[in-house]
């Protein structure tokens, strides 16, 4: 769905996608917590990813929009919330597993959250998904957009790694009790939480040069203690780290789309999206490949690379 998202919101407006594609979400939740069949869970999955998408996209054209408009930094705070969104919404729905409260009850709370939150708040949403009021439906994208795509592909990559492969790091490699098996993931989550609700103030002292600049040198550095330190309290800091220093490419990156004039932000933002989450799709099987092949320690390393190379790309926060 990501890629048809930046010509629908152009079509139809930010606020009707979100209110269409989180209803859809609403109505998705509570039948994957019932579907019985192998046909009906397809079903589910089906609609509920293309949802989940189309909101992603969606959401970010909006904020790269007001964002620009608003002419100060505010791109942290939005990528900001959406983890903080990711936390609340594992950690209600866990609690509430926990009270003993069945799957389907669970969903469904989950689901009537995000009805009040779109009855609260969805009448602010923008009606319009363009900046231009007759752009084109399709550009093919080239030059920066592609080089931004593939960046975000990186970090995105680095962070399908930590949630896919720090575990097995931590317990293959540095010893530790399964039960312990998910600080890392946790640790560089929370630091990227923090990095993101204070981001915008820092990109606004630092400029977005200097984020992409030391962001990648440091998410690359807590790689390469977590990599060659052979200790497991190490191995949580470079985790660390990594969360805290690559917190705020990605939002200084889409705020790079608003200024650009290659192609519409609608279009932009839908076309990065789209790369970028190809590296959570593809990175944690291509991690596993080198790892298969050579060692986990190798594979972790070609991302530490990969960082770097973000880092040397700093210069196109300048573009505009």
């Amino acid at each position: 769905m990501m890629p048809f998202a930046g010509v629908l919101a152009a079509r139809f407006g930010c606020r009707l996608m979100i209110w269409i594609a989180s209803l859809l979400i609403c109505v998705s939740l509570p039948l994957l917590a019932v579907a019985a069949s192998v046909p009906a869970i397809v079903i589910a999955l089906l609609s509920f990813g293309a949802a989940i998408g189309m909101v992603d996209v969606v959401v970010n054209i909006q904020a790269v929009i007001v964002e620009k408009a608003s002419g100060r930094a505010m791109m942290s705070g939005f990528h900001g919330l959406w983890s903080v969104g990711g936390f609340v919404g594992a950690g209600s729905a866990s609690g509430l597993l926990w009270a003993g409260v069945s799957p389907l009850a669970a969903v469904l709370c989950v689901a009537a959250m995000i009805v009040v939150l779109l009855l609260i708040f969805g009448r602010y949403l923008l009606p319009y998904g363009s900046e231009e009021k007759n752009g084109p439906l399709f550009v093919f994208p080239k030059g920066i957009i592609l080089l931004i795509g593939i960046l975000c592909f990186m970090v995105f990559l680095a962070e399908g790694a930590m949630l896919d492969w720090s575990a097995v790091f931590l317990t293959s490699l540095r010893g530790v009790e399964f039960s312990y098996a998910g600080l890392g993931y946790s640790l560089f989550s929370v630091a990227m939480v923090i990095g993101r609700l204070t981001g915008d103030r820092i990109v606004s002292k630092f400029g977005g040069k200097k984020i992409l600049l030391y962001g990648g040198i440091g998410s690359a550095l807590g790689l390469v203690i977590a990599i060659f330190i052979p200790n497991w309290i190490a191995s949580l800091f470079g985790f660390w780290l990594l969360g805290l220093s690559a917190s705020n490419i990605v939002p200084v990156l889409f705020s790079v789309l608003g200024r650009q004039k290659v192609m519409p932000t609608n279009l932009a933002v839908s076309t990065v999206t789209t790369l970028g989450y190809a590296g959570i799709l593809a990175g944690p099987a291509f991690i596993g490949f080198i790892a298969q092949a050579m060692s986990l320690s190798l594979a972790l390393l070609v991302v530490t690379v990969m960082l770097l190379v973000v880092a040397a790309s700093s210069h196109i926060a300048a573009e505009s």
